[in-house]
């Protein structure tokens, strides 16, 4: 039970969802590592995708973390099952599924998009998550890879990140009276939520946007009451930071996506 929770991703995109961690579950201890001198993982084949995830997955293992969360979409859309069977007992979430049940819960008529990686769009999970869901739902998905290097810059909002948004999505804003426009947006990358306010602006206010960090949280949550691992009300939780590589570039840009001024000294380098 006082064992911590690890968290992984490509780089720092996974911070958002690790925020959405802590505020859901105080008293519980988390190891993040981001594996930031391989990423993207969205341009990588599915072999590698998956030996990458299984090597940061053994990483947070050896530290006896109680519960895995993938915090990157193309990991968890590659590799979710296989890390679930080689680690079995140990809980593995990703994010795919509840982002997709977040998308479900908030389209009014299942007109969604998804954008993502190449990898997660090129792999459909998404489309297969939210059909079992709601089969009667129109799916469409759209990889947008040039918004991680944009949220890893910091440019969130402005002419730049809109200017791209544009590009990639402008098709697919809503048209006026037309029952096809979508009504729901779901940021398939743990990196695209910083880029809010540049989608928002682009889609406009008809089109509700999706991602899955709050839904992973809850989704954690049951599976740490599910196994008895849930720690006790009252521990004090902490955070573990683990890098692959440039720890000042990880607390620099890490601290816009986690909401919290973080310290180089604080970000562990190893080596996968």
């Amino acid at each position: 039970m006082s064992a911590p929770i690890g968290v992984f991703d490509s780089g720092v995109g996974g911070l958002t969802v690790l925020a959405a961690l802590r505020a859901h579950l105080p008293h519980e201890s988390f190891v993040y590592l981001g594996d930031t001198a391989r990423l993207p993982y969205g341009t990588k084949s599915p072999h590698t995708v998956s030996r990458y995830a299984q090597q940061a997955a053994q990483v947070l293992v050896d530290r006896g973390v109680k519960l895995l969360v993938i915090a990157c979409n193309t990991a968890s859309a590659v590799a979710l099952d296989d890390l679930r069977q080689h680690l079995s007992p140990l809980p593995v979430v990703g994010v795919v599924e509840p982002g997709a049940a977040a998308a479900c819960e908030a389209s009014s008529h299942g007109r969604i998009a998804v954008i993502g990686t190449e990898s997660t769009i090129r792999g459909r999970a998404y489309e297969r998550a939210i059909a079992r869901r709601r089969p009667e739902a129109s799916v469409v998905g759209r990889p947008c890879p040039l918004f991680v290097a944009l949220a890893e810059e910091g440019w969130c909002e402005g002419p730049i990140p809109e200017a791209v948004a544009q590009r990639y999505l402008g098709d697919l804003r809503p048209v006026p009276n037309d029952p096809a426009s979508i009504d729901c947006l779901v940021l398939g990358c743990t990196h695209f939520p910083v880029l809010r306010p540049a989608l928002a602006a682009v889609m406009g206010p008809g089109v509700a946007l999706v991602d899955s960090a709050e839904t992973t949280a809850a989704a954690v949550a049951h599976a740490l009451e599910g196994s008895d691992l849930a720690a006790p009300v009252g521990a004090t939780g902490s955070v573990t930071l683990l890098a692959t590589d440039g720890p000042e570039r990880f607390a620099r840009v890490g601290s816009g996506f986690l909401g919290l001024e973080l310290s180089p000294d604080a970000v562990s380098l190893v080596d996968l």
